[in-house]
């Protein structure tokens, strides 16, 4: 199931569907870590993989793309961001490598930051007649950043990577209303704790149901592979084409 653990005689070509991890390494606040996309993209597509397996399905996972463009996190130590544009150069180079003997390649992406790239290089990939989509670990309803839904998540997954007595509020604000000082400033400017959102209400139950709605999201995208107008994978009540059609 894991592409890092295959041998090429076993990798049969134009029959495996490849799923591409996407994070980063950046400030989760003080009590969780640096990987924490990283660490939840790989979880949720691992698992969504291995249900796909049971079913006879032809899924392997790609070793993750561990960094992204973290530029809005930089005012914190840790927070290692490659850009916008050396992340559309490396995933579009990606997908080009992956589809000369994938089925398809779809990008998993942790880090709200790496979308209007993946989403830029997914569309190129597109017209270039490639058979790649995108999909997304976020929920409609969660919190922005290192708050109650990513600490839960990882209080279920991991465990051992949360400090708990860390734990603390930031800016509990809805993100559209700190977007603008978000733009100007990073996220110091706005939160000097680098938390989006209040990690104290977290608890592992929570984060348990919080992944299984990723992971049966995820495996109803897979098995239905269509995409939007943008190259994302469609949820039930997104419009819909073929993965195919560029």
């Amino acid at each position: 199931m894991g592409l890092g653990q295959q041998r090429w005689p076993k990798v049969r070509p134009g029959e495996v569907l490849l799923l591409v991890p996407v994070g980063s390494v950046e400030q989760h606040g003080p009590h969780l870590p640096l990987a924490t996309d990283t660490m939840i993209a790989n979880a949720v597509t691992r698992a969504a993989a291995e249900r796909l397996d049971a079913t006879g399905a032809q899924v392997l996972v790609a070793p993750s793309v561990n960094y992204g463009a973290s530029g809005e996190h930089e005012g914190f130590p840790g927070t290692i961001s490659i850009g916008h544009e050396a992340l559309h150069l490396l995933l579009a180079e990606y997908g080009r490598s992956a589809s000369h003997w994938a089925s398809g390649v779809i990008f998993v992406n942790g880090h709200g930051g790496n979308t209007a790239t993946v989403t830029k290089v997914v569309d190129l990939l597109r017209f270039e007649g490639r058979s790649v989509a995108w999909t997304s670990t976020a929920l409609p309803d969660a919190d922005a950043h290192a708050g109650e839904t990513e600490t839960s998540i990882l209080r279920y997954l991991a465990p051992w990577s949360v400090r708990v007595d860390l734990m603390a509020a930031g800016a509990t604000a809805p993100v559209q209303e700190l977007m603008p000082r978000l733009r100007d400033e990073g996220v110091r400017g706005v939160s000097p704790n680098g938390v989006l959102g209040d990690p104290t209400t977290s608890s592992a139950e929570r984060g348990r149901e919080l992944f299984e709605r990723l992971v049966r999201n995820l495996v109803a995208e897979l098995t239905a592979l269509d995409v939007t107008a943008n190259g994302r994978l469609a949820g039930p009540t997104l419009s819909r084409e073929p993965l195919g059609t560029p």
